[in-house]
């Protein structure tokens, strides 16, 4: 009786879910594992909101393998022994009349198995390191999977002479042009081996007070919901929070990248191609990331910038006590929900890194602390764009909130949503509450009106 194991990463869903067909195909039963990762917790990843998020997504998972006859095995530990151990069980418990003997750090290979292991290829230098051990215990019995994760794998396509493209107008024509792999089916039937032990998840740590619930049941109902024809149209109306809410899902796997690109070009108009093109950054950041894995915390493009050092400056970004309520309200927003509206994104981002002229790497600090779709190579990419360090070709940008609340939050209705203290202002003089009476609970300006852009135009020698 063969045995396989599919090693759940970042793919945590049924539906479309290459690693578990190939191992299903592979095998007479298959081993779902998720292994916690206590080096996770130790590179300060496991913010307590993903923590949350993934014990639903798991919980779910578990719940759909048990519908078809399977469940959900869950370890803790480094994820290469793990494996081997469970695939000691597996073969025991299937009869397959060899232990694989792997003891807790011996570092050596599966002896006399032949459990095979199949996992989904990953970008970052975590990721890239534990399939590196993984090769390691598994030897060829190990395969990885490079289009699970992503619609294009990373490094599928390159531009002449390089290993990775550092702009996204013509990745994005190369992207275009890939033939995309078929989406595969949820399994109905899962036979797996008997008397596998199991983990539970241990939440820590204080949580933003309105998380939406994971795991792919409801992500597919949160799609089944959402108008993609519109996308184009509201995406970045602030009010109108029309976007689809997707990338928590997306972040954890519960819903397959290439399966949306398929549903949604069905539509066949502007808010479907719109919303595609936003899939299309977030493989443009992951390829990036694949090549270069130091970004995630060293500049992509060093411009030489000697950032500005003020830590009340930073708290009061943090706190989303700026005095700036645009600034404000998506700060607040993160905090509340752990999710944050795409053009708040860029705008707080920018007001960090542009307009107080601190180092990215506090605001993408931040945001990971706080963020359900916390992903690396999302997240400190963004943030390299925004503050002119990664592959924006106009590193010289500047988002200036009041011009970006004037026109993405024409009336103020996002801002009265998320700032309380200013829900009494109407129309647009809610953005510039210190033109009207002083408001006893809101603060002033951190840095004046007619200063947003000067720190930064002065440390790069543009004034």
């Amino acid at each position: 009786m063969s045995v396989s194991i599919a090693l759940f990463t970042q793919d945590l869903r049924l539906h479309d879910n290459p690693v578990l067909h190939a191992a299903r195909s592979a095998a007479d039963r298959v081993v779902p594992l998720f292994v916690l990762d206590p080096a996770v917790e130790g590179a300060g990843f496991a913010a307590p909101n993903r923590q949350a998020f993934l014990a639903d997504c798991l919980t779910d998972l578990d719940a759909s393998l048990r519908r078809i006859g399977s469940r959900l095995v869950v370890r803790r530990g480094e994820p290469a022994e793990q494996a081997a151990r469970v695939a000691a069980e597996a073969e025991a418990g299937a009869g397959a009349g060899a232990r694989a003997g792997v003891e807790a750090g011996a570092g050596a290979r599966v002896g006399a198995g032949t459990t095979t292991v199949h996992v989904a290829a990953g970008v970052s230098a975590f990721a890239q390191r534990r399939e590196a051990r993984l090769r390691e215990v598994f030897g060829d019995r190990l395969h990885v999977h490079d289009a699970s994760l992503t619609v294009v794998p990373a490094g599928r396509i390159t531009p002449a002479g390089r290993d990775h493209y550092a702009v996204f107008t013509p990745y994005h024509r190369a992207w275009q042009q890939v033939p995309r792999r078929t989406v595969l089916g949820a399994p109905r039937v899962l036979d797996a081996p008997s008397g596998i032990g199991s983990e539970n998840l241990l939440l820590t740590g204080p949580l933003s007070p309105a998380l939406p619930p994971g795991g792919e049941s409801a992500a597919r109902e949160r799609w089944r919901r959402w108008d993609v024809d519109g996308y184009a149209r509201v995406h970045d109306d602030l009010a109108a929070d029309a976007t689809s809410r997707l990338s928590p899902y997306l972040h954890f796997g519960c819903l397959s990248p290439t399966e949306l690109v398929e549903r949604a070009l069905r539509h066949d108009g502007e808010g479907a191609r719109t919303f595609v093109r936003q899939l299309a950054w977030r493989d443009f950041h992951h390829q990036v990331l694949a090549a270069r894995p130091d970004s995630a915390h060293r500049d992509y493009r060093a411009r030489n910038d000697r950032w500005h050092r003020d830590e009340r400056e930073a708290e009061a970004w943090r706190q989303g006590r700026t005095g700036y309520p645009i600034v404000d309200a998506g700060m607040r927003q993160l905090a509340e929900e752990g999710w944050m509206h795409n053009r708040a994104r860029l705008l707080t981002a920018g007001f960090l890194a542009k307009c107080l002229y601190l180092d990215w790497r506090i605001g993408a600090a931040h945001f990971l602390s706080l963020l359900v779709d916390g992903d690396v190579a999302d997240n400190q990419l963004n943030w390299q764009w925004v503050a002119g360090t990664g592959t924006d070709t106009r590193p010289n940008r500047v988002l200036n909130p009041l011009r970006q609340a004037d026109r993405y939050d024409p009336d103020g209705a996002y801002v009265r949503r998320w700032v309380p203290e200013l829900a009494h202002l109407p129309g647009p003089a809610v953005h510039r509450p210190w033109l009207l009476d002083p408001t006893p609970d809101y603060p002033a300006p951190l840095i004046a009106p007619d200063a947003l852009t000067s720190r930064f135009r002065r440390a790069r020698g543009l004034d």
